[in-house]
């Protein structure tokens, strides 16, 4: 369920897509995060296992303050205090601890449990989560999404892995209430050859698919 942090939750509706950066330096996380602002994207995940993670989201949240800056792969409660000290906006975790969720609820953090089944679903909905990141979505597809909202309509899904630009509207038609998006998003090649302009253009044109399910 969304919680009383307003400023996160507008940036969020802006463009419900987290950008998921893994294993990049400082350097090219604040090359990327400005392209990401200057696109029109709001909300980017840095995650706990990047080198120095807590150091870069501190960096990033400094040096972008209109951005959404979190901390995703946060396991357990180790992870979870690093990347709040560190100024966390968000959570974003690959499985359900039930501690990392309460205590994220309790402290008024958004957070994104990462589920499969059903029943996981379910049951990270009911701890508190913010939205419910299913994930891998690449072995579930759109279908799924359909399906889970059938019966629990009052959820809302975050599908994470396998959306792409060529896909990522029909998440959002299917009911999605976000999606995370990593390598699909964040282009590597483009990254390693310091195109930035182009990661920019590629940002925009992935916003675009969504411009119907945008909050102005």
């Amino acid at each position: 369920m969304e919680n009383s942090n307003s400023v996160f939750w507008t940036r969020y509706k802006k463009a419900p897509i987290v950008g998921i950066i893994r294993g990049q330096s400082l350097d090219s996380i604040l090359r990327i995060a400005q392209a990401y602002e200057e696109a029109g994207l709001t909300t980017l995940e840095i995650t706990m296992n990047t080198e120095a993670a807590a150091s870069i989201i501190s960096t990033v949240k400094k040096e972008f303050p209109s951005l959404n800056v979190g901390a995703g792969t946060v396991c357990n409660l180790e992870d979870l205090r690093e990347a709040l000290d560190a100024g966390a906006e968000f959570i974003v975790t690959p499985i359900i601890d039930e501690l990392v969720i309460e205590h994220a609820v309790d402290e008024n953090i958004p957070i994104f449990p990462g589920a499969y089944s059903p029943t996981e679903i379910y049951k990270a909905w009911s701890l508190g989560a913010s939205a419910v990141k299913v994930f891998p979505a690449t072995q579930l597809g759109v279908e799924f999404i359909k399906d889970i909202l059938g019966p629990l309509d009052q959820i809302k899904l975050l599908p994470t892995g396998g959306v792409s630009k060529f896909n990522i509207r029909s998440f959002f038609e299917a009911g999605a209430f976000g999606v995370g998006m990593g390598s699909s998003l964040i282009d590597k090649k483009m990254v390693g050859e310091g195109d930035f302009i182009g990661l920019k253009k590629h940002f925009v044109t992935i916003r675009a698919e969504i411009a119907g399910f945008l909050n102005p």
